[in-house]
């Protein structure tokens, strides 16, 4: 298995796709995953590329749509199980997303939620064993999967407060300080 690469929404430029709306609600693989081969937009539409992402997941894995839409396709091509979903209010023509390889739950025109279990992940794929296949679509052009994950997800950690440089902490800011007592001959009132 190759090592992960670093996870960012965009391609070589590691901007997020302005066309694409941060519109995912989950992970399709639950938690957020490693990305075994990043996004590799293809110069010309046969050209070399990778029109996806490969996430780190186990065969038998539950596979989950990352938003609300209608299952397109639910079938094998090329010998391989592949679930497509039409993303609901993503413009004309729909952003579709495409999960591979998968043993599907779903039938075309099924109506889902966002974080429902499509099927789950068949022992072999077609460039890589242990992994999920997720590609993203807007007609025939493919785009960056990553895209699709608001800042929270992609991400991936809590927010954190860091302390601002310059602005006391309220502990130091003396007597009648927050929590702290005023004793006589302070002239603030109590």
């Amino acid at each position: 298995m190759s090592a992960a690469v670093p996870l960012t929404a965009g391609d070589a430029g590691g901007l997020p796709d302005p066309s694409v709306p941060a519109v995912a609600r989950v992970w399709p693989v639950g938690g957020r995953p490693p990305v075994l081969r990043g996004w590799e937009a293809p110069a010309t539409p046969y050209g070399p590329g990778h029109r996806g992402v490969d996430l780190a997941t186990a065969a038998g894995a539950s596979v989950r749509t990352v938003a609300a839409g209608r299952v397109s396709f639910a079938g094998r091509v090329a010998g391989r199980g592949v679930v497509s979903v039409e993303l609901t209010g993503t413009g004309d023509p729909p952003l579709r997303t495409t999960y591979e390889p998968l043993e599907a739950s779903v039938t075309r025109g099924d109506e889902v939620a966002a974080g429902e279990v499509l099927g789950t992940v068949e022992p072999t794929g077609s460039h890589c064993t242990g992994c999920l296949h997720w590609g993203l679509l807007r007609g025939d052009v493919y785009l960056n999967p990553l895209s699709l994950l608001p800042p929270w997800l992609l991400d991936g950690g809590p927010s954190r407060l860091l302390p601002v440089l310059g602005v006391p902490l309220p502990h130091s800011l003396g007597p009648g300080a927050a929590g702290e007592a005023r004793g006589p001959g302070t002239d603030m009132a109590p």
